[in-house]
């Protein structure tokens, strides 16, 4: 009677077109040859279609039992395929991690946990992007980044945001400058200092322009940049006083003085993840390490 063929004898039917007799596919199936016999005749009554003949004693397939084989051949490839993205997924994840961020992040906070990322996954690919907060913002909503970094508000009513860290931001001289023999420095102690600023959007310099003007504080002039990193060359090289964010600010620690500002402007780190996907283990080890990383600061 026709039925549905079981795994078992694709199995022995596969291993016997491909051993050319019983007892090789035997041997392959780890099983007996009765036990191969058995299952073909099984696997033959359930087809209702010949699919072997004997010829000199031995076993020859029908044309009808090699284009069954070829099907049967794709499926197994396909399993086979499975496999293999299985243990690709087990070792490394769904292709590449893809990391967007904030570039002041990029050069301080992520680079110290890659190290350790890798070693919890050896031989993994990662992307790393910088860019803006709005380019952030919808590279994590539409699944383009598997995780998010930012110093700039992500939150929006499609996306959580979570806050890694909490900081303020901090002034950077040259040593060498007046001001670097304080403790700290107060907003009015700004007034007529060459102030070097990143730009108007950024959320330091709105709060940075806000406190200056509560206190009357009017610097000799301005130097505006999109990086916190070019404010700290430039203060490095003895060019004015910069408010920038303590994560830039420690790499250039040797080459500068660094101060607390007062009253504080506030900085997060936040976290922002694909709204559809839930965080694979990938993510959720990268996430660790950045927890801990923002811990030193």
């Amino acid at each position: 009677m026709v039925r549905r063929l079981q795994h078992r004898e694709i199995e022995a039917f596969q291993a016997v077109i491909q051993t050319g007799t019983t007892t090789a596919a035997a041997q392959l199936m780890h099983t007996t040859q009765p036990s191969i016999s058995r299952l073909l005749s099984q696997m033959q009554a359930a087809a209702g279609v010949k699919l072997f003949g004997m010829h000199k004693g031995r076993l020859r397939p029908t044309r009808e039992a090699m284009e069954l084989y070829s099907t049967v051949q794709q499926h197994f490839l396909g399993r086979e395929r499975i496999e293999r993205e299985l243990a690709v997924l087990r070792q490394s994840g769904a292709g590449s991690l893809r990391v967007g961020c904030t570039p002041a992040l990029a050069l301080s906070v992520i680079p110290p946990v890659i190290g350790g990322y890798l070693k919890h996954y050896p031989g993994a690919h990662l992307s790393i992007q910088t860019l803006g907060g709005n380019e952030l913002r919808d590279g994590v909503l539409h699944g383009r980044f598997d995780l998010v970094l930012s110093t700039m508000v992500l939150a929006t009513e499609a996306l959580d945001a979570t806050v890694l860290h909490r900081s303020q931001g901090v002034c950077v001289m040259h040593p060498d400058h007046p001001l670097a023999t304080r403790a700290s420095l107060h907003v009015q102690d700004l007034q007529d200092q060459l102030l070097v600023t990143l730009n108007a959007s950024d959320s330091i310099f709105i709060q940075l322009q806000q406190k200056m003007a509560a206190f009357g504080v009017s610097p000799a002039a301005t130097i505006e940049t999109n990086y916190s990193s070019t404010i700290c060359r430039l203060a490095a090289q003895g060019v004015g006083v910069g408010v920038v964010n303590p994560y830039m600010a420690a790499l250039f620690a040797r080459d500068l003085k660094i101060l607390a500002l007062q009253p504080e402007c506030s900085i997060e780190v936040v976290l922002a993840l694909p709204p559809q996907y839930a965080p694979s283990a990938r993510v959720e080890t990268l996430t660790a390490l950045l927890r801990a990383q923002l811990l030193t600061y």
